[in-house]
């Protein structure tokens, strides 16, 4: 916000409202930085400003505080240590990160030059604030001891690009470190966020952005064809900066590996044909993504390593992602009980099974909707009341919470009427609710400020969908703990290395059997059993055949 506001220097800096209110711009920014880091950013902004040295003047009130001047204008800064405040990563760090609330001031004339130089500044301190420091920084590397034993040198990794798609986690930022120390150049990354609202989006996208990575939104939303018009026209200029930094690297004698969820092969860049640009090979993350390549335009001219449906995501991953949708749940309902009462699971699949396990040791009453006969059969048989259809199961409780798992639409405008009143819809699949959080004629709706979206049905009844309408456990929360993913971003990274180096030897097409095989000859399993379930507290070092590619 750069506005007139209500407050005085002091004031901002203390938190009291002013009577008067000042003249000029100001702004206040809260971030982690040092005096020092502080004065840094003014010093760079003002030689990267590129007005000469003698139309300015930087005047060091004291550390901390800072005037510039420009002609009659005046620009200050002054900064105070803020009190201690939670750790804003998920390990804290010894000693804590230091935070300061900068007050950026103006008065005087406001010709164009000083507004610049003003917005300027406000940008690059809100970056540095956000920005994780280097004590941050490898605490997130020493919580992925997997992806760090994997990360060995492979030379074919010198001759690539990477375009990397994923949720804005701190497991993104250790995996892609463990891509360079993996031989890959960071001057040749372009991360793309999924668009979730994950806790510290902004923080990942700072710190990419200040170490070198080109980094944007593609929207889900916008790959799933319901965006707005807004959306839909910015996600054109992220193409065209994708296309870009495509059509360099490939001029620069490099491939372009793509880490997704299909949201880029779903446009047609691994096809032939069917736009100007394309890639040379991807590794495909989710379910949803094979979905979404399945439908994809043209035919797949690029080799495309299953992840989403390896050995490693389906024994491991599943059980993290279920565990954090289980701990978002609680989270996000501090005032809920839970124990001893109904709950509605629709989709007894992979993740379903997981989450109705998890709530069933709680205590729930856990009841199963699923259309896969026999998944609705495995269901029945370890005790969970089944139905085939979510009407029949509405008919027979009033469950408090509704848990969609099917990546498809779960409720329908005719199971609406059958919802009890006050119930929440939890989607940990984009489209199980999208009935409601897409619109629908007759429904009022109010916004609960980062709990979800309320509600009330043409019948009468409030029905609260949690979050966002996306994966709940990645609303305004962090997801998985970096432990609790290191083996699969550990094994991403091994199917990373292996599709790069034997990139010559793959056809065209979706390809899973390479990756279970990439991974066990790493012995990524046995790696992760000595690590977190042995019990033993020494760490064994990587077997020397791990340090040699081994041929597909």
């Amino acid at each position: 916000m750069t506005v007139f506001e209500t407050e005085s220097v002091d004031d901002a800096l203390n938190g009291r409202v002013a009577a008067e209110p000042p003249e000029g711009l100001y702004e206040v920014v809260d971030g982690r930085m040092t005096c020092d880091e502080l004065h840094d950013v003014i010093r760079s902004v003002l030689h990267d400003d590129g007005r000469p040295t003698t139309e300015h003047t930087l005047e060091v009130l004291q550390p901390g505080n800072y005037r510039v001047r420009l002609g009659d204008s005046r620009l200050e800064i002054r900064s105070r240590p803020l009190p201690d405040v939670a750790p804003d990563t998920l390990d804290h760090i010894l000693p804590a990160a230091g935070s300061r609330r900068v007050l950026l001031t103006t008065s005087g004339p406001l010709p164009d030059d000083i507004r610049a130089l003003f917005v300027a500044l406000l940008e690059k301190l809100t970056l540095r604030g956000q920005c994780y420091s280097e004590a941050e920084i490898d605490s997130i590397v020493r919580a992925m001891p997997l992806v760090d034993r994997y990360a060995t040198k492979e030379p074919a990794l010198a001759d690539w690009a990477l375009i990397f798609r994923d949720h804005y986690v701190e497991n993104s930022v250790g995996f892609l470190l463990g891509m360079e120390r993996a031989g890959l150049d960071p001057n040749w990354v372009f991360a793309l966020s999924k668009g979730d609202r994950t806790l510290h989006r902004s923080r990942v996208h700072a710190w990419f952005l200040n170490h070198g990575y080109l980094s944007d939104v593609l929207d889900n939303s916008v790959i799933n064809d319901t965006a707005d018009t807004a959306a839909q026209a910015y996600a054109l200029g992220v193409n065209e900066r994708v296309n870009a930094f495509i059509r360099q690297a490939h001029a620069a004698g490099r491939k372009v590996l793509v880490i997704d969820d299909g949201g880029l092969l779903a446009q047609g860049y691994g096809a032939d044909g069917v736009l100007t640009e394309y890639i040379d090979a991807a590794l495909e993350l989710t379910v949803s993504g094979l979905k979404r390549i399945a439908n994809a335009p043209g035919e797949l001219s690029i080799p495309v390593l299953n992840m989403a449906r390896s050995r490693l995501k389906t024994m491991l991953g599943y059980n993290e992602i279920a565990d954090s949708c289980v701990r978002r749940l609680r989270a996000i309902l501090p005032g809920e009980k839970f124990i001893g009462r109904h709950v509605l699971i629709l989709g007894f699949g992979t993740l379903g099974a997981r989450v109705a396990y998890a709530l069933r040791s709680l205590g729930c009453r856990v009841s199963v909707v699923d259309t896969d006969i026999l998944a609705l059969i495995t269901a029945a048989e370890h005790g969970f009341e089944t139905y085939r259809t979510a009407a029949e199961a509405l008919r027979g409780h009033s469950p408090f919470l509704v848990i969609g798992g099917t990546g498809e639409l779960a409720i329908t405008a005719e199971d609406l009427p059958l919802l009890p009143d006050g119930v929440y819809l939890a989607g940990f699949a984009t489209k199980d609710f999208s009935i409601l959080s897409e619109g629908f004629e007759g429904v009022e709706s109010t916004v609960v400020p980062y709990v979800g979206v309320r509600h009330i049905l043409p019948s009468g009844a409030a029905a609260t969908v949690l979050g966002d309408g996306r994966s709940l456990n990645l609303f305004e929360y962090e997801g998985i703990a970096n432990r609790g993913y290191d083996a699969y971003r550990a094994g991403t990274l091994i199917a990373a290395k292996t599709l790069c180096r034997d990139i010559g030897s793959l056809e065209p097409g979706l390809h899973l059997e390479p990756v279970d095989r990439a991974i066990d000859e790493a012995e990524l399993f046995h790696a992760y059993y000595s690590e977190y379930l042995s019990g033993k507290q020494h760490r064994t070092a990587a077997p020397e055949h791990l340090l040699t590619a081994t041929a597909l």
